[in-house]
């Protein structure tokens, strides 16, 4: 075997095995095989199929490869064309999911103030979630009333409401609305309990935002080292000779040059990682 086959072996050992250390946690794997994708299409809220999604990301990928033929490019350069389509997916839904979570709390605090003006638990929540503009928190809301409309309680509807949702603060939501919705609260004490649930998601928000203002410092230093980095080794490449000749021969093309790219990708990717688990 070549040295280049070799490193690059080791390379790839290692840079899924810092991903997969973040990414994999204790009793967060399926117990089914799934498509991977299928459930952050669904949060994103874009309606293709499967089959669809899958053609997308092969013309992704074919585009890729006949870019590096024509381009005299390493195949290893078609690697993050493949995992492109699937962290556009990922972001979106993520963008959604958040966006979900600060509608539940508007949903919440009108549902409270529908309470103290006299409207039932059922009446306030229909009313709410027929106001919301974010699918997510809509969809949830009407799935439990849609299920008490067909003859099953409220409370069940609202928990199986939870048992479906991904996001945890949107499943706490869920679940308080059912405690309420089991424990036939009157209207007075239930608008209690959500003004504290509304007071706790409003300092939960808060929170949030501080994490990600505290953190936009070190995200911005990192995307100008991202850049930073290939920038010098341009210059590099200019100015000593012997250099672009080690990144031109197998070696750099194959091993050195798509190492540097998975690194910083897999840099980028533990650092979202890190401040999502800070915001879990």
């Amino acid at each position: 075997m070549s040295p280049a086959f070799v490193g690059a072996v080791a390379l790839a050992v290692a840079v899924g095995g810092s991903i997969l250390s973040f990414a994999v946690r204790p009793g967060s794997m399926p117990a089914a095989p799934r498509h991977p994708d299928a459930l952050e299409l669904l949060d994103a809220g874009v309606g293709w199929s499967l089959l669809r999604w899958e053609a997308i990301r092969g013309g992704v990928v074919t585009i890729a490869l006949i870019a590096a033929w024509a381009f005299d490019l390493p195949l290893a350069m078609s690697i993050p064309a493949a995992a492109g389509p699937s962290i556009w997916i990922r972001v979106r839904a993520a963008a959604a999911r958040e966006r979900a979570r600060r509608a539940m709390t508007r949903l919440v605090s009108g549902t409270e103030a529908a309470l103290r003006s006299g409207a039932t638990l059922p009446e306030a929540l229909r009313r709410e979630a027929s106001a919301s503009t974010e699918p997510l928190a809509r969809d949830a809301v009407h799935a439990a009333i849609r299920a008490f409309d067909l003859g099953a309680s409220l409370d069940t509807g609202l928990r199986s409401a939870a048992a479906r949702v991904r996001d945890r603060r949107m499943a706490v939501v869920l679940e308080t609305l059912g405690i309420a919705a089991e424990e036939r609260l009157p209207s007075a004490r239930a608008a209690d309990l959500l003004a504290g649930l509304a007071d706790r998601l409003a300092f939960e928000e808060r929170l949030e935002d501080e994490v990600k203002a505290r953190a936009s410092g070190a995200r911005q230093q990192q995307k100008l080292l991202a850049l930073l980095v290939p920038a010098i080794a341009i210059v590099l490449i200019g100015s000593l000779p012997a250099l672009a000749s080690a990144l031109d021969s197998t070696l750099g093309r194959f091993v050195l040059i798509p190492g540097a790219i998975a690194l910083e990708v897999a840099g980028v990717v533990l650092a979202r990682r890190i401040v999502n688990e800070a915001l879990a």
